[in-house]
């Protein structure tokens, strides 16, 4: 197939907070040098931003340092935050803290929606020469070799049976010096590199959760503006990583979520249903009664921490932001740690470019870089909390204030295991194939006022796909219709958040449906199915959720 070429300097992968703090970076450093090189982002979003999904409080540290007069320059960057409460809940009371753990205090920090800053950082690469690209996914690494060469974007038009329609178009090979991956959380991109080239080799397996996050309008005074508040507890049980938060966003808004960790036992449990539960609780009900639903989100998180990290650096490739597991999930933090290694990441790639010199071995100078930074800084001494986490809440809270302590002193590594290996057979975790009834913590009402159910979450989110296109979730489906009921339940029903799969009742026996159209892009059935079967590729470019505000 003819494919048009298009070749560039240095190609960024996403245009989040990583890929347009990398763009920026470059426009600088180029300006600074009198040069001129060829910048491209490939956003796979329909716009700026609408993709982009965060609680979210931000430390402006690297925003600062990568723009200093950001607010001067009209950066929409929310309410400076003004108090912190952290709680534990029971079922039907709360117990605050006398004390914030020092991880979770956010004097200096924003509330900010990420889906707002991402759209200005957009304008501001652009007003310095960025080439932006909207609505292209990418779909394949080129490579030659051991060098990656490029990325190929989607085809378009071409129907659900495979078929070209009238208005297909070919992908594009966009070819680069430098290609810097920032395609997000189980990026397909990164994913793929990561398998051919075995980046993730004498690393611990990657390790997720899931986040879930509704924009509220609420009655004044609800909750002082500035205000963030954070649970561990109920709904969750022992066994269960995650807790809520809700934070005071100005003007009657609040950002509502909830985060379950993708390493959970019972494959009766559904993220969503917990979500409910947590909004039912009488500390958030009594936040949200009256109010009005928004909008809806859901997306992956990297929690592993700094030994699940994988190599970041390949012969004219690197890994920045989510995609290369950046986050601190003992701060909740990772636009920061995204940013700041879109940065580092920018800067390797220029003085590559400048050189001559895209190998391998050059390229190696990001990681001293990141060795040299806050970010290794942040991210070491915390390195071993998730892992710890999977022994259960009482073994990861003392953990997690030994590591406060020692500044992350602890004698070798606690060895994690990847999430979907973690989920028990039907039979292992209830004692038989076909339960009486799921534990009640996966258990919940909908009112349609408070809770809700996942189509209409889907309509809150935005979503919007051209029906008529291949699904680009990649099932092998014979598991679904033999052993998958039996020994686990079918827990894609469960885990996915936007209904994308249903298991309709036939004659011959269970058939899977994939309702590919509600798909929100959050990757947790690339990740949570416990027998790896399902791929998350992307759909035609432009298509998925409209993170407004969010």
């Amino acid at each position: 197939m003819q494919r048009e070429t298009l070749d560039v300097d240095v190609l960024i992968v996403g245009g989040g907070p990583a890929g347009l703090s990398a763009a920026i970076r470059l426009a600088q450093l180029q300006e600074q040098a009198g040069e001129s090189l060829s910048i491209a982002v490939l956003e796979k979003a329909r716009e700026a931003g609408a993709h982009t999904l965060s609680g979210a409080v931000l430390d402006p540290s690297a925003l600062r340092e990568l723009i200093p007069d950001f607010r001067e320059q009209g950066a929409p960057a929310g309410v400076e935050v003004t108090g912190d409460r952290v709680y534990f809940l029971t079922a039907s009371s709360q117990l605050s803290l006398p004390i914030v753990p020092p991880p979770l205090r956010n004097h200096g920090n924003y509330i900010v929606s990420l889906n707002g800053l991402v759209r200005w950082l957009a304008e501001y690469a652009e007003s310095r020469g960025i080439d932006f690209f909207t609505g292209f996914a990418g779909q394949e690494v080129l490579t030659e070799g051991d060098r990656v060469i490029g990325v190929r974007t989607g085809d378009r038009g071409i129907d659900r049976e495979g078929v070209h329609k009238p208005s297909f178009e070919a992908g594009v090979d966009i070819h680069a010096k430098v290609t810097i991956f920032c395609d997000g959380v189980r990026g397909n991109l990164t994913k793929e590199l990561t398998r051919r080239f075995a980046l993730g080799r004498d690393r611990q397996p990657e390790q997720f959760a899931i986040g879930l996050k509704e924009l509220w309008e609420v009655p004044a005074g609800r909750l002082a503006p500035g205000t963030v508040l954070h649970s561990m507890g109920y709904p969750l049980r022992h066994e269960e990583f995650g807790g809520g938060f809700i934070y005071g966003m100005g003007d009657g808004l609040l950002s509502v979520g909830f985060v379950a960790g993708l390493d959970y036992k019972d494959p009766l449990f559904d993220p969503q249903m917990a979500f409910n539960r947590f909004k039912q609780h009488p500390l958030v009900s009594g936040l949200i009664s009256g109010g009005q639903l928004v909008r809806y989100g859901a997306k992956a998180l990297p929690e592993g921490g700094w030994n699940t990290i994988p190599r970041t650096h390949m012969a004219g490739a690197l890994i920045a932001g989510d995609a290369g597991g950046f986050l601190n999930s003992l701060r909740l933090k990772g636009i920061h740690l995204a940013m700041r290694t879109g940065m580092l990441a920018a800067e390797s790639a220029f003085d590559a470019v400048r050189a001559g010199d895209t190998s391998a071995e050059h390229l190696a100078s990001y990681q001293a870089r990141i060795d040299r930074s806050p970010v290794k800084a942040e991210l070491y001494p915390v390195r071993n909390v998730h892992q710890v986490f999977g022994h259960g809440l009482l073994a990861g809270l003392a953990y997690a204030g030994l590591a406060i302590l020692t500044k992350g002193w602890w004698p070798g590594d606690v060895t994690g295991h990847a999430g979907h290996l973690q989920m028990r057979m039907l039979r292992q975790y209830y004692g038989s194939n076909t339960p009486a009834s799921p534990a009640p913590s996966n258990v919940t009402s909908v009112d349609r006022r408070q809770t809700f159910d996942k189509v209409t979450n889907v309509h809150h989110a935005g979503t919007a796909h051209d029906e008529n296109q291949p699904v680009h979730l990649l099932v092998h489906t014979e598991v679904c219709g033999s052993i998958c009921g039996s020994e686990y339940g079918h827990p894609c029903t469960r885990f996915c958040p936007a209904n994308v799969y249903e298991i309709v009742q036939e004659a011959e026996g269970p058939r899977l449906q994939i309702n590919a159209s509600n798909c929100v892009h959050c990757k947790t059935c690339d990740i949570m199915d416990p027998y790896a079967v399902i791929t998350w590729v992307p759909p035609e470019g432009g298509g998925g959720p409209q993170y407004n505000g969010m």
